[in-house]
């Protein structure tokens, strides 16, 4: 399995117990949705290796207590620990409506309502405290914050995103 075919869940952040128990932190709103797992692929170096889950559970807020198979030692589970967890894209639940995936809006347009055409995206910076549209405008890099007031409508059919953005911010960086 390749990267580019996958989503990022989590990280394994921790060891659990002593039968090689790990708590994998999950990058969801939603961790409901992966409690019943049958496998999962960790990131070694540049590859994704499939593992698969005897037992998981929902472990405070959005992580998950997994028991893998084959991982049955403290040791063994220090092979894991602080690996990238992904799933394939096909197992997304399907979003409608103005909700999306960051990765469903890369090369999107965004066209704000009183501006008209702003550019396409190109990221979604989501290491600072609200997350960012990166969008490329003719060379120049506008940033959005994705916040839900801002954005109007969501257009699968013809890529674009529709946002209203307050007046002078598009301005700001061009």
């Amino acid at each position: 399995m390749r990267k580019e075919e996958c989503f990022y869940l989590g990280r394994i952040v921790t060891k659990y117990s002593f039968k090689g128990e790990v708590v994998i932190k999950l990058d969801t709103d939603e961790p409901e949705l992966y409690k019943n797992m049958e496998s999962v692929y960790v990131e070694f170096g540049t590859n994704l290796v499939p593992f698969f889950i005897e037992k998981s559970s929902l472990h405070k807020g959005n992580q998950l207590r997994v028991q893998f198979e084959d991982i049955y030692s403290e040791e063994e589970a220090d092979t894991i620990l602080k690996c990238g967890v992904y799933l394939p894209l096909e197992v997304l639940p399907k979003l409608s409506g103005d909700k999306f995936y960051y990765h469903e809006v890369i090369g999107f347009q965004v066209v704000d309502v009183n501006f008209g055409t702003v550019g396409t995206i190109v990221h979604i910076n989501d290491k600072a405290a609200q997350p960012l549209f990166e969008i490329d405008n003719d060379g120049k890099e506008v940033f959005i914050p994705m916040i839900d007031d801002f954005i109007k409508k969501v257009d699968r059919k013809n890529k674009t995103i529709q946002v209203h953005t307050p007046e002078g911010l598009i301005e700001l960086y061009l």
